[in-house]
């Protein structure tokens, strides 16, 4: 018994937006005697789309009317609807993530997109997905070695590896192509402000107006292909690297050696396939690719072509964000699906103790606090350590969960999450507990931390999973 979900992945850069739409192929994997596992077994890309420049009203504001448009045309080229479309992220990458409207504009999209289309952003998030998107991770698990992909786009540059398939390392630094603009007559047009001190420690200026001088954008962009060899360790880290990090990512920190490496973005496609003329497109991207492609860091590494450049963030959105519940999943109702944008408080193991004691203090004052800080209306209990509870554990823990609940507006359903496989008997002790005066959703089977945000699509093959997409949402 198979189902497949049609997913869409929508990329709005630095400096281009694409979309794509994948099938995902969904299985029960599992043999007659065990308990059923769902997995997703295919992913097939059935559409691609073109590249578009993203559309700016200035320098503070995407023309989100325009993306829209970009969009709906490739809906249309198509042939597929909104309503079609099961799952898939809108991720807000690079310098767009910081516009002003960069929010409204993700929350627009997701709308606009179907029943079920999360709208993501963060930097360690793009930087997975567009290294699954690249073909990293599969490398990896393939030849059971340490993959690393460097996405390079127009505002920043995304890292990410995995060893033996598993993730080992992510993170976001400012180095990209679009950080210095020039127009058609040759002239300086736009100079990221992250790029100052390095402008200070190389001794000059780029004034708007000035012509662009080759030299000197070039030992600009040598030091930057440099920062990404500090990055990836394969170079001793300066004190110009650490504030180049990007805000709310992580630094990347490896201690594998790296056996193969890969690069996508809007950068990369020169990286391999080298281009004459630098100015082509207004910016210093081409230049950058240089960079990096005559650095010692890069000729000392095992490189290997990705299975995308331009477009492995946006097939990373559209064929590598969703999961799959466990199937000992309880939901009080089908009119609960989908949730979106819920975020999960993690608890730490002193209270996941005492609430297996049946103590609901400590996790009532953090679901208030929570509440407040998140300002959400709701939130997923994430149980991350308890395993193979007792009976009477289940009960006590169903107890301390209903009385944290008190805390939730009313009508408000108690969402909870656990790591291992008993939400199902959780979830009925809880819908006894509370007597239908809340729905109850416990779902099981997915890895998830705070500051992670859930959304939950509507069940899957007569109710045994739920499509689960996790994210961060950073903007600004």
């Amino acid at each position: 018994m198979d189902s497949e979900l049609l997913s869409v992945g929508i990329d709005v850069g630095t400096s281009t937006t694409s979309v794509i739409f994948s099938s995902l192929l969904v299985r029960n994997t599992a043999s007659g005697f065990t308990v059923p596992a769902l997995s997703i077994i295919d992913k097939k890309i059935v559409y691609r789309g073109g590249i578009h420049v993203t559309p700016l009203l200035d320098e503070s504001h995407i023309d989100a009317g325009r993306v829209r448009e970009i969009v709906a045309g490739e809906y249309a080229k198509a042939g597929i609807t909104p309503a079609e479309v099961s799952t898939g992220a809108v991720i807000i990458t690079g310098e767009s993530a910081r516009k002003e409207n960069a929010a409204a504009l993700a929350a627009s999209l997701g709308e606009f997109c179907g029943d079920f289309v999360v709208a993501t952003a963060g930097p360690d998030l793009e930087s997975i997905i567009a290294a699954k998107g690249a073909g990293a991770q599969q490398l990896s698990q393939q030849r059971g070695c340490t993959a690393v992909n460097l996405d390079v786009g127009g505002g920043t540059s995304n890292l990410a590896a995995f060893c033996c398939g598993e993730l080992c390392a992510k993170g976001c630094y400012d180095v990209g192509g679009r950080l210095v603009r020039t127009d058609e007559a040759g002239a300086i047009t736009y100079v990221s402000e992250r790029l100052r001190p390095l402008l200070e420690e190389l001794g000059f200026s780029l004034p708007l107006g000035a012509p662009a001088g080759e030299e000197g954008l070039r030992a600009l962009t040598d030091r930057m292909a440099s920062l990404l060899g500090e990055a990836l360790g394969l170079l001793p880290v300066t004190d110009r690297l650490p504030p180049l990090q990007t805000a709310g990512s992580s630094a990347f920190s490896l201690k594998q050696k790296i056996d193969a490496l890969s690069f996508s973005g809007g950068v990369a496609d020169y990286i391999y396939h080298p281009a004459k003329d630098w100015r082509r497109y207004g910016d210093i991207g081409l230049l950058l690719a240089d960079s990096i492609r005559q650095s010692g860091w890069f000729r000392c590494c095992n490189v290997v072509p990705p299975l995308e450049t331009i477009r492995a963030t946006v097939v990373g959105a559209g064929s590598y964000t969703t999961t799959l519940s466990g199937s000992t999943i309880f939901y009080s109702g089908e009119g609960l699906f989908p949730l979106k944008n819920v975020p999960v408080l993690a608890l730490d193991p002193g209270t996941e103790r005492s609430c297996l004691a049946g103590e609901c203090g400590a996790l009532r004052e953090q679901a208030c606090w929570f509440l407040q800080q998140s300002d959400a209306d709701n939130l997923f209990f994430c149980l991350r350590q308890t395993q193979n509870p007792s009976y009477r554990e289940v009960g006590a823990l169903a107890g301390a969960l209903a009385g944290a609940a008190e805390e939730l507006p009313p009508g408000q359903p108690l969402l909870v999450l656990t790591r291992y496989d008993f939400s199902k008997s959780l979830g009925l002790a809880l819908w006894r507990l509370l007597k239908g005066q809340r729905p109850v959703v416990s779902i099981d089977s997915v890895q998830a931390g705070e500051g992670d945000y859930l959304d939950i699509g509507k069940p899957l093959m007569d109710g045994m999973a739920v499509p689960v997409v996790c994210k961060t949402l950073i903007y600004g």
